[in-house]
C-alpha cells in the first residue's frame, strides 16, 4: 500500500497544477502564496505561509470503503446542512501509509453549537478548545471546527500563560487556517467525499514520502504554545518509523522541562499514548535520546546507569509490546510497578542498611516514590493500588511452604506478580530459580504440586515449612536469620 502511494505521489508531483507558485512549504517546492485573514499580534508570530494542493481520486490510494460508517455519516449530515467535512488528521494518515485507524475524527466549518443541533445526544467537551462528541451507534466520532490562529481572537477566546503554553484557544477559521494550527504536516491531511480528493496545505504527502515528522511553524513557539507536542513528536516517530525532522527536533531538549507545567492527570494519559501503543520500546528509546524521559519518570531515569535497572525497564517495554501484538491484555499498574520498581528497590535497600525491618521499609520506600511519581503523572488508584501488591507479593513468593504456595495462587495479583518475579530475574536483579519453580508449580497436577513442597528446604529461606517453636519467653528457637536484598521479606 506504501508503494502504491509513493508510485502516486510521484506521478502526482509530475504533473503540472494551476496554483503552483513559489513557497518552499507546499509538497512540491512550490505553490501559491496565502495567508489566513487577521493581524497578528506583536507576541504571536504570522502563521506560515501556505500552498493548497489538491491529489484527486486517480492519485492516491484511499478509498471510503476503509473510513468508518460512522465518519461518513457525520460528514454526509453536516454537507447535507449546507457545511464543510473532512476527515482529517490520523486517519487519514494511516490510511496512506496502509494501516488500520480506529477513530477518525471530522473537521468542518460549522461550530460546535451547530453542529450539536444535528446529531441526537452529541456533547461539546473541552474547556482549552471546544469539541463536538457524536455518537453514531457505538462509536463517538470527535467533530472539530476549523480552527483560526489565535492571535486573530479576542482576548477572553485566546489566552497564553507566561511560558506561551496556550490555555484557551476558541478561535474559529478556514480550512486552511485550520491546517496551519494542526501540530504535523502529517496529520495535517484532509479527505473530503466531495470528489474523493486529499487536500494538502503544509505539504504533510511529501513528508511521508520521506518518512518524517515536521512540525508546521516554528517548533519553539509550537511547543511554548503545548509541551506535550513535543512527546507527540516522538510517539508519530516511533509509531510510524519515521525521523523527526532536524529542525522540528532540534528545540525539545531544551524545552524538555516545560513538560512540568502540564497537569499530572493529562501526562498519565500521554504515557499510556506513549507506552502502551504498541512502540513502548522505541518509543522509551527515542525520549531518552531526546532528554525528555527524566521529566516523565524522573525515579526511574535516576536509576538507569545500573544495568539491572536499564535491562529490567527495556524488558518491561519489550513484554507490553509483544502483549499489545498478540491482542493480550496490559495494564498500566504493571508497567508502572516496573517502571517505579529500580526506585522502591533501592531506597528499600537505604532504609533496611538504618535499620527499619524490611517490611515497614517496603511500605515507606513505595509511598516515598509513588508521591514523587505523582507530581509528574497521576496513577489512578484503581492502577496504583495493583502496582503496590505486586511489590508486596515479592518476597511473599519466596515462601511456599505448606499451604502457602496453594494460597498465593488464588491470590488476584498472583499472576502478575509472577510475572514481574519473571522481569526481575530475566534482567538481572535477582538470581533465577524462583521464576522456574512457580513455573512447574503452575503446570504441575495436584499430587506433583505436592511433592514440589515436600521438596522444599524444612527451614530453608524459601520454604518456610517448619513451624517454630516458642520457649517460655516467646523467643523462636530455629527462626531462621535471613539474608535480605532489599526486595524481600520474611
Amino acid at each position: 500500500m506504501f508503494n502504491s502511494l509513493i508510485s502516486s505521489i510521484k506521478r502526482w508531483h509530475s504533473k503540472p497544477k494551476a496554483n503552483e507558485g513559489s513557497d518552499g512549504d507546499s509538497p512540491s517546492g512550490s505553490g501559491r502564496k496565502s495567508r489566513p485573514s487577521g493581524k497578528p499580534s506583536r507576541k504571536n508570530p504570522r502563521p506560515p505561509k501556505t500552498s493548497r494542493v489538491v491529489v484527486s481520486r486517480s492519485d492516491h490510494c484511499l478509498s471510503r470503503r476503509d473510513v468508518s460508517r460512522a465518519a461518513l455519516t457525520v460528514m454526509k449530515r453536516l454537507q447535507e446542512a449546507g457545511f464543510e467535512a473532512y476527515i482529517v488528521g490520523g486517519g487519514v494518515r494511516d490510511l496512506l501509509l496502509g494501516g488500520h485507524p480506529k477513530d477518525f475524527d471530522v473537521a468542518t466549518d460549522a461550530t460546535p453549537e451547530q453542529a450539536k443541533e444535528l446529531f441526537r445526544g452529541a456533547r461539546i467537551v473541552g474547556r482549552r478548545f471546544r469539541i463536538l462528541h457524536a455518537r453514531i451507534g457505538r462509536e463517538v466520532i470527535e467533530v472539530t471546527t476549523f480552527r483560526g490562529h489565535h492571535s486573530d481572537g479576542e482576548a477572553h477566546e485566546a489566552q497564553q500563560s507566561e511560558h506561551g503554553m496556550l490555555l484557551r484557544d476558541n478561535v474559529y477559521g478556514d480550512l486552511e487556517s485550520d491546517a496551519v494550527r494542526r501540530d504535523f504536516t502529517v496529520n495535517a491531511l484532509y479527505y473530503t467525499t466531495n470528489g474523493f480528493e486529499i487536500h494538502d496545505y503544509t505539504g504533510g504527502i511529501r513528508d511521508i514520502e520521506n518518512r518524517q515528522i515536521r512540525m508546521i511553524g516554528d517548533p519553539e513557539t509550537r511547543y511554548k504554545e503545548d509541551p506535550v507536542r513535543m512527546l507527540r513528536a516522538v510517539r508519530f516517530a516511533a509509531k510510524l518509523d519515521f525521523d523527526i525532522e532536524p529542525v522540528t527536533a532540534a528545540p525539545l531538549k531544551e524545552l524538555a522541562p516545560l513538560l512540568r507545567n502540564i497537569a499530572p492527570a493529562r501526562m498519565f494519559d500521554e504515557v499510556l499514548k506513549l507506552l502502551m501503543s504498541g512502540q513502548g520500546e522505541r518509543t522509551f528509546e527515542l525520549l531518552r535520546e531526546h532528554e525528555l524521559w527524566p521529566h516523565l519518570f524522573p525515579d526511574n531515569a535516576r536509576h538507569l546507569d545500573a544495568p539491572e535497572a536499564l535491562a529490567l525497564t527495556r524488558q518491561a517495554l519489550r513484554n507490553t509490546d509483544d502483549r499489545i501484538r498478540n491482542d493480550q491484555r496490559v495494564t498500566p499498574a504493571f508497567l508502572y510497578a516496573a517502571l517505579l520498581w529500580p526506585a522502591v528497590n533501592s531506597e528499600q535497600q537505604f532504609l533496611a542498611e538504618k535499620g527499619i525491618p524490611p517490611v515497614p521499609a517496603l511500605a515507606q520506600a513505595a509511598q516515598k516514590i509513588t508521591s514523587n511519581q505523582l507530581t509528574h503523572t497521576a496513577i489512578p488508584k484503581r492502577f496504583s493500588m495493583p502496582m503496590r501488591e505486586i511489590w508486596d507479593m515479592q518476597s511473599r513468593l519466596s515462601r511456599r511452604g505448606g499451604e502457602r504456595a496453594f494460597r498465593l495462587m488464588e491470590m488476584p495479583r498472583f499472576r502478575a506478580a509472577y510475572d514481574f518475579l519473571l522481569l526481575r530475574e530475566d534482567s538481572g536483579e535477582i538470581p533465577a530459580g524462583l521464576g522456574q519453580w512457580w513455573t512447574e508449580f503452575q503446570q504441575a497436577d495436584e499430587e506433583q504440586r505436592q511433592q514440589m513442597i515436600r521438596d522444599l528446604p524444612r527451614n530453608g529461606p524459601r520454604g518456610g515449612k517448619g513451624r517454630s517453636r516458642r520457649n517460655r519467653g516467646g523467643r523462636s528457637r530455629n527462626r531462621s536469620k535471613q539474608p535480605n536484598n532489599g526486595s524481600e521479606r520474611p
